[in-house]
């Protein structure tokens, strides 16, 4: 049995009683939360939080670290990942994404909504040393090859579904890559498949999205072109992506909106008015990366949006650590405060990936992992994974 405590303890909800004392079993399980040291306590400097939940990654890109410009727009950084993803071996893929994982696992992250476009990541999953929702994504704008796009992303589905789980929880989900590369059919296909079931897409990450959907112009239909996509079916709604394409989704299921770069108070309130559950994902390194700008996160929290944080891939980001992306924001909005951003890195990504009952918070029964951190908001801080 361990028992350790630290200047400041962060349950994944809020700060706890200066002298709480963790009783945590070999295994990381909590076995009580004390309301002082006893024996044998171990001291930290600093705060002990749960492990984080990274709840938008693309562990199969960590090969393509530094092949995108920076500063370019999502348009040019989507044109540039299909010309070079596959101009690696098969080894270089695998030793990136298994450097990436142990990198993730150093960051003191102990979940992760990983975005699949293939089954390369099952090696990770079946490490059993994280829990895994892979979200496999669903690819096709042109509506006539809907049925072949479903059927390549089922199979990919059923790789993954395929996998028995340890101590860790494995699950998989066919959900939509963007408004912007999902037809209407294929979107209705992709609810249907597990209704219920989280879905994550990726959400107004460039104006050109909402341009796209309002009045079927700009660089979304110029790329489209280019990538020798017919857009000819699609009839523009006059109206945003994200209120256009939730109509060809259930109100009946989580949604995870990742990026939301573009989204405002309008975005939000149509999203709660769609679905009880609306997770807003932000990557704000990625963010900065490809469009130099960060999402109005103060209208997040004005409308009371639940708020969580992802990493993206190493093709749009220079590691992947929930306390660098935390760190970026507390730099560009000091007025939030380690107090709710600590908690937008745990708990709020173990609501957003349903995983609450497991991670995210301290509490007896879970094995939430435990990490240390020295001055979060300093360009010196300090992390470390202790269980």
């Amino acid at each position: 049995m361990h028992y350790i405590t630290a200047q400041k303890i962060h349950d994944g909800n809020g700060w706890l009683p200066e002298g709480t004392t963790l009783e945590i079993h070999n295994d990381g399980t909590i076995e009580a939360l004390l309301d002082s040291p006893v024996d044998d306590t171990v001291y930290y400097d600093g705060i002990l939080c749960p492990g984080f939940v990274n709840v938008h990654c693309h562990l199969e890109l960590s090969h393509m670290r530094g092949v995108a410009a920076e500063g370019t727009g999502l348009m040019d950084f989507l044109r540039n990942i299909p010309q070079h993803r596959n101009s690696f071996s098969d080894e270089e893929k695998k030793e990136a994404r298994h450097n990436a994982f142990e990198a993730m696992i150093a960051n003191g992250i102990v979940a992760v909504g990983d975005i699949a476009n293939t089954a390369d990541t099952t090696d990770l999953r079946a490490q059993d040393r994280m829990h895994f929702q892979t979200f496999i994504e669903a690819l096709g704008f042109n509506a006539a090859g809907a049925h072949r796009a479903f059927e390549y992303a089922t199979n990919t589905w059923s790789e993954f579904a395929g996998q028995k789980s340890g101590r860790h929880q494995l699950r998989q989900a066919i959900v939509p890559h963007a408004p912007y590369s999902v037809s209407s059919t294929l979107f209705r296909m992709i609810d249907a498949h597990q209704p219920g079931v989280v879905m994550s897409i990726h959400n107004q990450e460039s104006e050109e999205e909402n341009k796209f959907y309002a009045r079927k112009e700009g660089k979304v239909r110029e790329l489209l072109h280019l990538l020798g996509i017919d857009d000819g079916h699609f009839t523009p709604t006059g109206r945003p992506s994200l209120e256009s394409y939730l109509q060809w989704l259930s109100s009946k299921r989580p949604y995870i909106f990742v990026h939301n770069t573009y989204s405002n108070i309008e975005d939000i309130n149509c999203a709660k008015a769609h679905t009880g559950e609306a997770h807003w994902c932000l990557c704000p390194n990625a963010n900065m990366y490809i469009e130099r700008r960060l999402p109005d996160i103060n209208t997040f929290i004005d409308a009371n949006a639940n708020i969580c944080i992802g990493t993206d891939s190493l093709a749009s980001n220079h590691g992947l650590s929930v306390l660098a992306e935390l760190q970026t924001i507390d730099m560009h909005f000091p007025h939030i405060g380690w107090k709710t951003l600590l908690r937008w890195g745990t708990l709020n990504g173990a609501k957003a990936l349903q995983l609450q009952d497991t991670v995210g918070t301290f509490a007896e029964g879970k094995r939430p992992g435990v990490v240390h951190i020295i001055e979060p908001g300093s360009k010196h801080a300090q992390l470390k994974k202790l269980f």
